[in-house]
């Protein structure tokens, strides 16, 4: 550019300026054979990338490329795409007005707080099967897991209460707003019972934390690395799966011991 500056202005040749500046005369007089090609490119992929908002550059080379049957290559589209800043586009994000979510609370006893959730998979014929897992919050103690192709809110209440036939029921019960939670016959149940649900605010796993983690354990120790032909087989797992969890697995939440070996 101050060559060009140099001869248009101050009557210089150009072999004095070239000279003056380190250029070449090639250079100097060099003109872009593509310039309108590249308009018409980036013509394209402006009007392509408004047209189809979620795509970007490699679905646009490969619609210019395959679909339109454009030969220009991928480092010369890209570099155009880069100039007219398409690759600095932000999808707008939905913004949710939700109040702020409560702290998750911390157990200081044995059943104080039991909290419940659903883990879905599916058998090699392609069933798909659910299990109902709930533990104590106080030492992450695993107290079921029950296999079903259906787990309703009944299903749900009758392991409930073959697990108050062996232990002391909880003060409150932490949970999801799952069908299966917020029926009239479970809320009835829990109520005669004497035990409060506390349920997490829609949007907020976290507040189910514990839960979440053990189902996370389950998901990776087991439910994803075997694939079972009956209900039955899950059944039969679960249950050897929740005594190892119990008495031989290490949680670091117990100072890296057992839920029933820890203190």
């Amino acid at each position: 550019m101050m060559a060009l500056d140099a001869v248009a202005t101050r009557v210089v040749s150009i072999r004095l300026a070239c000279s003056a500046f380190s250029i070449s005369e090639t250079c100097y007089r060099y003109q872009s054979q593509n310039s309108d090609e590249n308009t018409q490119i980036a013509k394209l992929l402006v009007n392509l990338t408004v047209e189809q908002s979620d795509w970007g550059f490699g679905q646009c080379f490969n619609y210019l490329r395959n679909t339109k049957g454009h030969s220009w290559n991928h480092k010369r589209i890209y570099r155009i795409y880069c100039e007219s800043a398409l690759n600095l586009r932000i999808r707008p994000r939905r913004r949710l007005k939700r109040n702020a979510p409560e702290p998750l609370k911390e157990p200081t006893k044995t059943n104080q707080v039991w909290s419940m959730d659903f883990m879905h998979d599916q058998l090699a014929d392609g069933r798909k099967y659910r299990l109902f897992n709930v533990i104590d919050d106080y030492k992450r103690e695993g107290l079921t897991m029950e296999a079903g192709f259906s787990l309703p809110s009944q299903r749900v209440i009758r392991v409930l209460d073959q697990l108050l036939e062996w232990r002391k029921k909880p003060i409150a019960l932490r949970c999801d707003n799952g069908p299966e939670f917020i029926s009239h016959e479970f809320v009835k149940w829990a109520k005669k019972k004497g035990i409060r649900i506390d349920y997490i605010q829609p949007g907020n796993p976290q507040q189910n934390a514990y839960m979440e983690r053990y189902n996370r354990t389950a998901r990776y120790g087991w439910v994803s690395k075997h694939l079972f032909d009956t209900l039955e087989e899950v059944q039969d797992y679960a249950t050897e799966w929740l005594w190892f969890y119990n008495y031989e697995r290490p949680h670091t939440a117990n100072g890296g011991k057992p839920p029933l070996m820890a203190a």
